[in-house]
């Protein structure tokens, strides 16, 4: 089997799988997070207070996350999604309602889960502790977005490759662009 027959087996074992958790939890817990996660929301209510509770580390943190979501979301959402084409896994193997409730866009990759790896991991590199509290509901949108059969579990990996990129962008460009401009003048 080729690698890319055996990743598209996985792929389409472990959506079998996470979409048939049975526990109540996950049925509770799953879609509140992923009303909260629609548009960011919850990304920019989690900046909004890191920046009106965090004091100067907070703002620090918040804008940190909100340019590295912004990165992400138009690197998956923008250039990705326009560039590769893939189906949603089929509605024959999601066994619950929430099938029905996915978007219309390319499967690949996860801008829901771009955002939330992209804002997390830039709020981590400014203010850890904030950054943890973060990395529980991304690890929660991730599994959602997988729950619901919106996502195969590799177009979720590669939109968490896509937020960590992001961030790691938004940290080093402002200290890229000091060098340069400092070259430049001196």
């Amino acid at each position: 089997m080729s690698l890319l027959a055996d990743l598209r087996e996985k792929d389409r074992r472990l959506v079998r799988s996470v979409a048939s958790w049975q526990s109540s939890c996950a049925r509770r817990m799953l879609p509140a997070v992923e009303d909260a996660a629609q548009h960011t929301k919850l990304w920019w209510g989690a900046a909004l207070l890191m920046a009106t509770a965090g004091g100067g580390r907070g703002r620090r943190a918040a804008v940190a996350g909100l340019a590295s979501m912004a990165v992400a979301e138009a690197v998956s959402n923008g250039v990705c999604k326009q560039l590769w084409e893939r189906r949603r896994p089929p509605k024959e193997w999601i066994s619950h309602e929430e099938v029905h409730d996915r978007p219309d866009s390319s499967s690949f990759p996860s801008g829901h889960t771009a955002a939330a790896v992209g804002f997390t991991a830039a709020v981590a590199a400014v203010w850890p502790w904030a950054g943890a509290a973060s990395a529980v509901p991304a690890v929660m949108v991730a599994c959602e977005r997988v729950h619901t059969g919106a996502h195969y579990p590799s177009d979720v990996v590669v939109g968490a490759a896509i937020g960590l990129t992001a961030a790691a962008l938004t940290r080093r460009i402002p200290r890229l662009t000091v060098r340069a401009l400092a070259a430049k003048l001196g």
